[in-house]
């Protein structure tokens, strides 16, 4: 049985993920979408179960796990399979380790695996291309489990000696019972984990603690249902208008649209409450779209809508990786348009030719197992792109070379400055101190051979506050040099102004101060690192021992330097080493000719 309206709840669910991965400043919020579809396949997959006990008084758990085995993997292994070789576009460091991102995918464990890299600092730059499939991860791991508990469930429901009809009700109450006390388990351990300021990546990526949307949708379907509705509910649609529907529907609507536009990732009240207002908003939308496919059986749902749905999950597994290949290579808003239209007719192909071919192969035997030798083609593709793909990115690389030539440069400067040091005689130090993050540190070996008399202290993800730190040690040791560098500003913070001031007041008298304009490909100039670039300009007319290293303005006239990277970081490009250094060297030039601090 087809419910006709539930496709609308299914297109928005998609709609948000889509928007929110497509232009993400904008659209803050939408990654509450994979909630709605966590909500719908919980409520679904539990309605049917119920259907199949009070229609059969049974439950077959292995052909339960076998039609969500169909339904879920030949689509993931295709789109898995057509996508990878289209990665060999784009720069390779996007293919690092990628053979562990297929295996995550492929075995269902992507968000475990996110947990364990997703917080690297190369990712911000170089995002996995099946970092999405860790959604399907979390459903698989439901329909696992769950499909278990109510199998239980259901033998001890036919142990009762209740006849049918209080038999699925007893079932439903079960149910929703157990479902009941799992919601609470996860928000009582969301909760817990907000209170030890656990990382809001493994919250968000956790069975343990974003599963209970699943389990929201199993409680709603235990209150209402497809096909085997409890009575209290047919009385609810006997007495529920068309309109009161389509109310019912636009709220919840207008619910997750403002969640969408006023929830961020990284606030503890999206952990808190966003997560359950969005699947409290699917429920609503799913209770609303039940009602109305009965207030409506004259009226056919348009086949663009029915569309749309049927190919809604093939869309969302080729969207993402299609975005960041496609965004490489092109215009970005470009970019979304051809992800769009591939990822629909690629859906549309899979949803409507080949799933059908593999999972029915007795109805079209030669079409079987050419499909068949499609995909083993297709698989040997993949493993020799993955046996082939690097281990370590070439960012990687540099910042740990980077990272292993600072530390042995500071033991010789520890060194130093212990044998020259003499009591409180010593007078500043000549040369220059450069403060900077992981563009500095992926340009390290080149820069430190390239800018004379200099120390180099650079980290990955470093922001103004560290490079205050970084400051006031070197002045606490007294090794801060004369001309002190900052290359700070591509993480920059909302605090990013009150930091810089703080900075300008912590120099000590008799520097002269550098500040490197920070440069994001990606940024447009609502970004905070486009702000900072602008306030940087203007400080050389109050405080004349300021001068400014343009490296915003420069490499926007050079983005060649960047290849098809991350529009950030050019560490291995030649060009790019002796344009950083060139800028550099020249506000040093004109940073001599100036006055230090009074």
């Amino acid at each position: 049985m087809r419910i006709k309206w539930f496709s609308l709840v299914r297109i928005t669910g998609l709609i948000m993920v889509l928007a929110y991965h497509f232009y993400p400043k904008q659209v803050t919020g939408g990654f509450v979408g994979v909630d709605l579809f966590f909500v719908f396949s919980g409520f679904l997959i539990t309605s049917l179960i119920i259907d199949e006990f009070a229609k059969q008084r049974h439950f077959d758990l292995l052909a339960f796990y076998r039609r969500r085995f169909n339904r879920i993997v030949p689509p993931l292994w295709l789109s898995v399979t057509l996508v990878l070789p289209l990665s060999l576009l784009i720069n390779r460091d996007f293919l690092t380790n990628i053979g562990k991102q297929v295996a995550a995918a492929l075995g269902f464990v992507t968000n475990y695996y996110e947990i364990l890299t997703g917080g690297n600092y190369e990712n911000q730059f170089m995002p996995h291309l099946f970092v999405h499939t860790w959604t399907l991860a979390l459903e698989m791991h439901f329909y696992i489990l769950w499909g278990l508990l109510v199998w239980f469930l259901v033998q001890y429901v036919k142990r009762s000696r209740f006849n049918r009809i209080d038999r699925t009700a007893l079932l439903r109450l079960r149910i929703g019972q157990l479902s009941a006390v799992f919601i609470l388990i996860q928000l009582a351990l969301i909760y817990v984990q907000i209170q030890q300021k656990t990382n809001l990546n493994i919250i968000y990526f956790s069975d343990l603690t974003h599963a209970f949307p699943f389990f929201i949708g199993a409680l709603l379907a235990s209150l209402t249902g497809i096909r085997q509705l409890p009575n209290y509910f047919k009385h609810v649609l006997a007495r529920t208008s068309v309109w009161g529907a389509m109310a019912g529907m636009l709220l919840g609507l207008v619910l997750l649209a403002g969640l969408t536009a006023l929830l961020k990732f990284d606030q503890v009240v999206t952990y808190q409450w966003g997560f359950l207002l969005a699947s409290l908003g699917a429920a609503l939308m799913i209770v609303s779209a039940r009602i109305l496919h009965d207030k409506t059986p004259n009226i056919e749902e348009p086949r663009p809508i029915t569309f749309l749905a049927d190919t809604s999950y093939s869309v969302y597994l080729y969207h993402w990786p299609l975005i960041i290949i496609f965004g490489h290579l092109m215009n970005h808003d470009l970019a979304v348009l051809l992800t769009i239209t591939l990822s629909l007719t690629l859906s549309a192909l899979s949803y409507y030719v080949i799933e059908p071919i593999l999972t029915r192969p007795k109805t079209k035997p030669l079409w079987h197992r050419s499909a068949l030798g499609l995909m083993t083609i297709l698989a040997g593709v993949t493993f020799v792109i993955c046996w082939q793909a690097p281990k370590m990115s070439n960012l990687s690389q540099h910042l740990w070379q980077g990272n292993l030539q600072q530390d042995v440069d500071q033991l010789h400067s520890l060194a130093d400055n212990t044998t020259t040091q003499t009591g409180n005689n010593r007078q500043i130090p000549k040369g220059t101190s450069v403060i900077g993050d992981s563009v500095t540190l992926g340009t390290r070996a080149y820069l430190s051979t390239h800018l004379a008399d200099s120390s180099i202290d650079a980290q990955p993800n470093r922001n103004m506050t560290q490079a205050n730190q970084i400051l006031a040690n070197q002045i606490r040791n007294k090794t801060l040099r004369q001309n002190v560098i900052i290359c700070i500003g591509t993480n920059s913070l909302n605090d990013y102004q009150d930091q810089l001031m703080k900075l300008i007041n912590t120099l000590p008298a008799g520097h002269r101060l550098i500040l490197m304009t920070p440069f994001d490909g990606q940024a447009n100039a609502s970004w905070n690192s486009s702000k900072l670039a602008v306030l940087e300009r203007t400080l050389p007319d109050k405080y004349p021992f300021i001068t400014i290293a343009d490296w915003n303005r420069l490499a926007g006239q050079h983005r060649e330097i960047f290849g098809s990277g991350d529009g950030t970081h050019f560490a291995g490009n030649a060009d790019g080493d002796k344009l950083y250094a060139q800028c550099l060297n020249d506000a040093l030039v004109k940073a001599e000719k100036g006055p230090v601090k009074k």
